[in-house]
């Protein structure tokens, strides 16, 4: 029973039972320091042999010495070892089982998720997949049967750790080579994968016979086989492209589903400078730069994506308006009369208007007499009102007007 539940032979079995019932026998009263435990399994019988060792550890005297009842004390012992026995020999039993395995495809069930980890029941092991190895945003419940890739196994006390991954490039390659038989046979084959985990993948394939076509072999009819392989990434996208020996034509194939116009590679053979439409600019770099970046990490040069339309010119500074005649010198007034509290004088036919010291020379004494009539109150208006008609003489009016002023700014002043 114990050999069919936990797949270890009965030899294994039946010699973790003897030793844990030599243990048992140290524990009992007046045991040997040395036993042996022989079980014979066709009648099942048990017998212990007691032994007696000299200085350089040979047997001198050996006998029977099976105990009618070990106990309950060396019953419990020869329990634990039992049990730590198998647990041993199981543990040796996985690591010769997955023991130069790493990069085999194996299945398994989700038992546990969380940010540290996420362990997979393989069915006779579990397997530790890293949150570094796992695909981003990806989530995995409880008893969700997922194929992830052995990386590592590593041998530890608490028995065999098996380190998986989904997240690296040959997850890639095993799953294609599930799907496409042509890989298995050697008649396609992989030449180069660039990968980012949930997101996108380039594969570079190329055929052996010239018979075959290595794409139409991976993509399948209406695209089957490699629809299988895009469910089992949740979705992520594939893309499959033939390699070339031409270094020009690869880059090429590397950016589709962009049309590619033309390649330069410098001469160092580093980085390549790519010449697509106008209209296929956008598709030849991708969402954040992804198309060109897988691009580059699938044929290992640089590549440099222009589009070709010619630049535009940039367009040449308007020039500042020049001055209109007579304008720089009506601003001026303005600025100087606007500092003085004066409201300036428009210009006229793009003359600047005169200064106040000109008018004051041309008018003479009318502007000053004029000015000075104007600001009296009504009384002195009156007296000069009826000296006007009185005087009719060939004297001045004008002057006449300024005395009447003056005199009635005496009277205004006397009262």
């Amino acid at each position: 029973m114990l050999e069919r539940e936990r797949g270890i032979p009965v030899e294994t079995i039946l010699d973790a039972l003897a030793n844990a019932l030599v243990s048992a026998y140290k524990r009992s009263p007046g045991a040997a320091e040395e036993a042996r435990v022989t079980i014979d399994a066709d009648e099942g019988d048990i017998f212990v042999y007691a032994q007696e060792l000299d200085e350089d550890g040979n047997v001198v005297r050996e006998w029977e010495d099976t105990p009618t009842d070990f106990g309950r004390i060396a019953a419990q012992t020869a329990k634990q070892v039992i049990f730590q026995r198998l647990r041993e020999a199981k543990r040796e039993q996985v690591f010769e089982l997955y023991e130069g395995r790493e990069g085999d495809l194996v299945t398994g069930m989700a038992q546990s998720h969380d940010n540290r980890f996420t362990i997979l029941d393989l069915g006779n092991a579990e397997a530790m997949m890293p949150g570094s190895e796992r695909i981003p945003y990806e989530r995995l419940e409880r008893g969700t049967r997922v194929k992830a890739l052995i990386l590592e196994i590593r041998s530890e006390s608490k028995g065999p750790q098996i380190v998986v991954s989904r997240s690296h490039p040959d997850f890639v390659r095993r799953l294609m080579e599930l799907e496409v038989p042509e890989l298995l046979d050697g008649t396609v084959e992989i030449r180069a994968i660039a990968r980012e985990p949930g997101h996108r993948t380039k594969i570079a394939v190329s055929s052996n016979d010239p018979n075959v076509d290595p794409k139409g072999a991976c993509v399948g009819a209406r695209g089957s086989r490699v629809r299988q392989v895009v469910n089992e990434l949740r979705g992520e996208k594939v893309d499959v492209v033939q390699w070339r020996e031409d270094v020009h034509q690869f880059i090429a194939e590397a950016l589709g589903p962009a049309k590619v116009r033309e390649v330069q590679i410098d001469d160092d053979g580093e980085a390549a400078v790519v010449i697509v439409s106008d209209h296929q600019l956008s598709l030849a770099i991708g969402k954040e730069g992804q198309n060109a970046r897988l691009a580059a990490r699938l044929t290992g040069y640089r590549i440099d994506i222009r589009s070709d339309k010619p630049p535009e010119p940039e367009p040449e500074p308007e020039p500042e308006p020049a001055a209109v005649d007579g304008e720089e010198a009506a601003n001026a007034e303005a600025t100087t009369g606007a500092e003085d509290g004066v409201e300036p004088e428009a210009a006229v036919d793009g003359e600047a208007p005169e200064s106040k010291a000109d008018e004051s020379q041309d008018d003479g004494e009318n502007e000053d007499d004029g000015a000075a009539a104007d600001t009296e109150d009504g009384e002195a208006v009156g007296d000069t009102a009826q000296a006007e008609p009185e005087d009719t003489s060939d004297d001045d009016p004008i002057e006449g007007s300024s005395e009447d002023g003056a005199e009635t700014n005496d009277e205004d002043e006397t009262e």
